[in-house]
């Protein structure tokens, strides 16, 4: 009896052996994903703003993650985007910004509105001072007051876009050449991008067309304007031959329409007229008139930009989803870079990889520069046209009007002063 049961003892190890070699082995759990908290406006009057930045990221992201995704000293790591709206709002803002970091995010996204990336700077330095363990990087993609890379510059802030000083510069260098310009109205919102802005243009005009008078200098509540009409009245009784604007939003599309229904034929100078929903409201009378500075323009020369945005069509059909710009997907390939270099994920680590990063994308090229965390780039300005014209073989949002670039400024051309002092941990 006792011969029989080891017998069968036998018989059931060798089985459960069998089983066990007959079974794949249990791969070994993946890696979570690295997670980027894009705190923006996804709701209220700026929501499509914050809707196409993701898109941005999304798309940016899931190139990163088809070659692999990172690759880190531990295993790759994929990267998605988590979306914490703001609602436009500081304390909304803030209180985002404490949900993400209690989720342990470490990577916070964020651009649409210079005030909002200011006290997020504020908020996450103290945070990284009070717990190193937990630090957390910013990533900002279109908050573009100068400050934040100057008196209010951080080591754990990054800034891809060209600020204002910057894109003045470049609009400048059109408007200066403008010899039957002799009258402007300068219009913006009121919060630091907008007054930075209007500061730099009197600044500007003063030193290269003093010629050049200021016939309206005004701003105006942020988002809140529902009817522009009295502005655009002023705008065409001043005699105004052009307006510049750094006005962005529903508060750009809003002036603009507002300007076509009282009959306004000047021109506009503009940091973000080429987008979201601009030119469909202007239709002709915006041809030869409306002027836009970017890092890039989907008309931008070279079959590298035109198969990058055939790319971006593909995945984002619909005319409405229409915007993309270079400097995101510069933003999130140098984040993977970063990573890489870093071989972890240590926000110190990664930061001090970044502050060197130099990245090349589908015939495009930029380097972070370290004194400051101010990202360098080459800048375009273009001037909208009808599709199909000279210049301009992709529309915006089907719209049936198109921006051609009529001026790239070198990067080392572009670049600006700055009086940052870096404080680094």
């Amino acid at each position: 009896m006792q011969k029989l049961l080891k017998r069968v003892a036998a018989a059931l190890c060798l089985g459960v052996s069998l089983l066990a070699q007959a079974q794949p082995a249990t791969p070994p759990a993946s890696l979570p994903p690295l997670r980027i908290a894009l705190i923006e406006s996804l709701s209220g009057s700026f929501a499509n703003t914050g809707e196409a930045v993701f898109r941005n990221l999304v798309w940016a992201t899931e190139r990163v993650n088809a070659r692999g995704g990172v690759k880190l000293a531990n295993g790759s790591r994929m990267l998605v985007v988590e979306r914490y709206d703001n609602k436009g709002q500081n304390e909304e803002s803030l209180a985002a910004l404490r949900s993400a970091i209690d989720d342990g995010v470490s990577i916070i996204a964020q651009g649409n509105s210079s005030a909002v990336a200011a006290a997020l700077i504020d908020a996450i330095n103290k945070h990284n001072q009070r717990e190193p363990g937990k630090r957390v990087l910013f990533l900002n993609y279109s908050a573009v007051d100068p400050s934040l890379t100057n008196e209010k510059c951080s080591y754990w802030h990054f800034r891809f876009d060209a600020h204002a000083d910057m894109r003045m510069a470049a609009l400048m260098d059109v408007l200066k050449d403008d010899k039957a310009l002799k009258r402007v109205y300068l219009i913006g919102q009121d919060y630091s991008f907008g007054q930075a802005v209007l500061r730099e243009a009197r600044q500007q005009l003063g030193a290269q067309r003093p010629d050049v008078q200021i016939v309206g200098d005004e701003l105006h509540a942020l988002g809140r304007v529902k009817d522009f009409i009295p502005y655009a009245v002023k705008i065409k009784s001043s005699g105004a031959q052009a307006v510049l604007t750094g006005n962005w939003g529903n508060d750009l599309t809003l002036l603009i329409k507002a300007a076509k229904e009282v009959g306004y034929e000047g021109k506009f100078y503009t940091f973000y007229g080429n987008a979201l929903g601009v030119p469909a409201a202007l239709g002709d009378a915006g041809v030869g008139k409306v002027i836009a500075v970017a890092d890039w323009f989907p008309n931008a020369p070279g079959a590298q930009a035109e198969a990058f945005y055939r790319s971006f069509r593909q995945r984002f059909p619909r005319p409405e989803d229409d915007y993309v710009h270079m400097r995101m997907q510069m933003m999130i390939e140098a984040l993977a870079q970063s990573l890489e270099k870093a071989g972890a994920t240590d926000a110190a680590a990664v930061a001090a990889q970044m502050e060197r990063a130099t990245v090349k994308f589908s015939g495009y090229q930029g380097a972070m520069r370290a004194a400051d965390h101010q990202f360098q780039q080459p800048l375009q300005v273009a001037m909208m046209g009808k599709q199909g014209a000279p210049g301009v073989k992709f529309d915006v949002e089907g719209s049936g009007y198109g921006f051609r670039v009529i001026k790239t400024i070198a990067a080392e051309r572009a670049e600006q002063p700055y009086s940052c002092k870096m404080v680094r941990p």
